[in-house]
């Protein structure tokens, strides 16, 4: 058996240099603004606009990739980007640094398209959840490598800026000189988003409260550190403490929701970040205690999207999983888009520590509306369990099934076998909401580590798993 690393070294030799671009791209730009005295209002539009432009990106790239390939596509993304990139440097106008940002967020979903898509396809079966983790493993690596660039330049110049557009360069060769089979064009999948909504309403409702966490973080943090008084390398260590947390935090958060539910275990992630991002909002800064908080931040706060998007991939069929994906990375992008505009607005109003207070709000919000939704569940799963209609007793009788020649008889042995449960009360919405025995629903969340959404469209048909990536991370 190959090793995936060595099989997909190009293209994550191009994860690694893309996100490091664009991870240092989205800190440069944060500290930037607050240096020059900008609004918290511009700074929270700006990482708005690179999500709309992943939204948007989503259906243009689509078109790009299926016109002229997967590497022509890449190579055009990634030369808009670093232009992009650098006309940061040659124009201080904040309308035209807002329009730059959302071309930034176009390009960069049509290169995560097409690296995604790539590794879907040629993934073989055996190794797709291997393949992946190590893929968000390096998206983790380039965004704290990212991060760390930033302290090399403290006066924060135009050399980041060069730093960004050498990455964006640079990542052109390695996916331009792979001997590995161009991938077969995308194939569109259908987007039944009010379905969908009803299918796993807990789990979407997490990603678009979580998805405006995630975003009001990346974008408003660096500009929140550096009002704070810090330096521009204490500002990269800060952010790096809070991804490092996010990257260890995704194993074993997994292994804890293959253990117990994963709905239950989103409110309790709920809870515990809402009292940790309030403490935050509260404490004076004090340097140690407060990495030792944002670290743990990073630990809650960055595995609520793998957690509900496994647990939205539970509750729906394989054929239903890609049209699923795609309306995951619909909702984060539009959480991510308003999140940075009001978490922006509260700070210019009420002050820096409103980040964080925004944060706690969210959490309540969704914890309130996890509990509704899980209430209704069980109600309803209750009504339907009460009493079931029958026409006669051998049809309401067990023996029934072992008479009719339709039922395979040992998956009526295993039916019959008695299911012990230690809370019965999870035995209704919990039930409903969680299938966490299936073991290729549980590879799921191995595969969706990522805070950031990815792009999913890009699944072929022979789709044997829903394959997120980091978008969300970017």
């Amino acid at each position: 058996m190959a090793n995936p690393l060595r099989t997909f070294a190009s293209l994550y030799s191009t994860t690694l240099l893309t996100v490091l671009a664009g991870g240092l791209l989205t800190t440069y730009l944060g500290l930037r603004l607050s240096v020059m005295h900008v609004p918290q209002l511009w700074i929270g539009g700006m990482m708005s606009a690179y999500y709309i432009g992943l939204v948007a990106g989503s259906k243009i790239g689509h078109r790009l990739i299926a016109q002229v390939g997967h590497i022509r596509a890449f190579v055009a993304s990634a030369g808009i980007v670093a232009a992009s990139a650098l006309g940061h440097a040659l124009v201080d106008e904040l309308a035209v640094w807002l329009l730059l940002r959302l071309i930034v967020g176009m390009g960069m979903m049509c290169q995560y398209m097409v690296l995604e898509s790539w590794l879907n396809e040629q993934a073989e079966s055996s190794q797709r959840g291997t393949v992946f983790a190590s893929y968000m493993i390096v998206s983790y690596f380039g965004l704290i490598l990212g991060q760390g660039a930033i302290s090399l330049y403290p006066e924060l110049g135009l050399e980041p800026l060069l730093l960004i557009a050498i990455c964006f360069a640079l990542c052109i060769v390695p996916i331009s000189l792979t001997r590995r089979i161009h991938p077969a064009p995308l194939v569109p999948a259908p987007l039944k988003i009010a379905h969908y909504w009803r299918k796993a309403p807990q789990a979407l409702t997490t990603i678009a409260i979580g998805s405006m966490i995630v975003g009001s973080f990346y974008g408003l943090a660096p500009a929140y550190a550096s009002n704070l008084g810090l330096p521009p390398e204490k500002v990269a260590t800060y952010m790096t403490a809070t991804i490092l947390a996010g990257l260890l935090a995704q194993w074993p958060m997994g292994k804890l929701s293959d253990i117990m539910s994963r709905s239950r275990l989103i409110r309790i992630n709920c809870v515990l970040l809402g009292i940790l991002a309030l403490a935050i909002a509260l404490t004076p800064y004090h340097p140690t205690l407060s990495l030792v908080m944002t670290f743990l931040f990073g630990i809650l706060g960055f595995t609520f999207y793998p957690l509900a998007t496994a647990l939205a991939n539970s509750r729906v069929e394989q054929s239903e999983r890609v049209g699923l994906s795609a309306t995951i990375l619909l909702t984060f992008g539009l959480g991510a888009s308003i999140g940075p505009l009001i978490a922006s607005t509260l700070m210019q109003w009420l002050g820096n520590s409103m980040l964080y207070g925004f944060m706690s709000a969210c959490t309540l919000i969704l914890f309130l509306r996890l509990r509704y939704v899980h209430s209704q569940q069980k109600a309803e799963t209750n009504v339907t369990q009460d009493y079931i209609m029958a026409t006669g007793d051998l049809v309401s009788s067990p023996l029934a099934a072992a008479l009719d020649p339709r039922v395979d008889v040992e998956s009526v042995q295993e039916q019959m076998t008695p299911i012990l449960c230690d809370d019965e009360d999870d035995l209704g919405a919990d039930a409903l909401e969680d299938n966490d025995t299936d073991s290729e629903q549980q590879l799921t969340f191995e595969f969706d580590v990522n805070p950031e959404p990815t792009f999913v469209e890009a699944e072929t048909n022979n789709l044997e798993e829903s394959d997120l990536g980091a978008v969300k991370t970017a």
